[in-house]
């Protein structure tokens, strides 16, 4: 049974204009028409949903229009998507450490709240680790330490 317009954009909480300009950049398609109106396959909501997580991560149109055409095959992108993998943990750390230090600043008696040294603490990047090299992450990935002995 196919959805029309008004039903997707309620279930996936995305006004109709949404819809259509997803469409319009090649994101989703529409099955048809009920009437004037554009209707959708269910399965349409789990793209949204695909579309609305990686918006909210930072991705833009053309990112994921990309994304979702993609085949294994394509080395290019999936360097991006690494990348762009690297950027959310960079980010996740980032914004931990934020609501670390909101939750410590909801409850600090320390004035100005700001200078607290727990506070600082939490807000502050942790320490760089030092690189290691492929081969150590290899003998890690393999099961021994970068030592060299079995685990």
């Amino acid at each position: 049974m196919l959805l029309d317009i008004a039903e997707v954009a309620s279930k996936s909480g995305l006004a109709p204009s949404a819809l259509r300009f997803y469409e319009k950049r090649g994101l989703l398609t529409s099955a048809g028409r009920n009437g004037l109106r554009r209707a959708y396959e269910p399965e349409v909501l789990d793209r949204l949903a695909l579309i609305s997580c990686a918006r909210g991560a930072g991705f833009t149109i053309a990112e994921i229009a990309r994304f979702l055409v993609a085949m294994p095959g394509d080395t290019e992108l999936r360097a991006r998507m690494a990348a762009k993998a690297r950027d959310l943990e960079e980010d996740i750390a980032r914004l931990t450490r934020m609501r670390d230090s909101l939750r410590h600043a909801a409850t600090c008696e320390h004035e100005p709240l700001v200078e607290c040294p727990d506070f600082k603490r939490a807000v502050s990047p942790p320490e760089e680790l030092p690189d290691v090299g492929d081969e150590e992450v290899g003998r890690l990935q393999g099961g021994e330490m970068a030592t060299g002995r079995e685990l």
